[in-house]
């Protein structure tokens, strides 16, 4: 499946799901636009490590500060303004 294919029909369905159960004031939507990030196989031990540790991982680091690390390390061309808004 392409990957836009996914996103697409995950914010879709999750759209529909959130405003049916009303769990959020007014009509749900999400932002335009996605970011994804990649691994080989090869790194597959590192990612499942990275996922079984994610909460101690994250009283370390906050979101905000892996993502825009992620963001620098792909050489990924952004403007701060335009990321999307952080809730610590």
């Amino acid at each position: 499946m392409a990957l836009a294919n996914l996103v697409r029909d995950i914010k879709s369905d999750s759209s529909e799901w959130v405003n049916r159960k009303k769990l959020a004031r007014g009509k749900f939507a999400w932002q335009e636009g996605y970011g994804a990030f990649s691994y080989g196989h090869s790194q597959l031990d590192t990612i499942i490590r990275y996922l079984m540790n994610q909460e101690k991982h994250h009283s370390r680091h906050s979101f905000r500060d892996e993502y825009l690390t992620l963001l620098r390390k792909f050489e990924i061309e952004f403007k701060e303004e335009y990321v999307f808004e952080f809730y610590d």
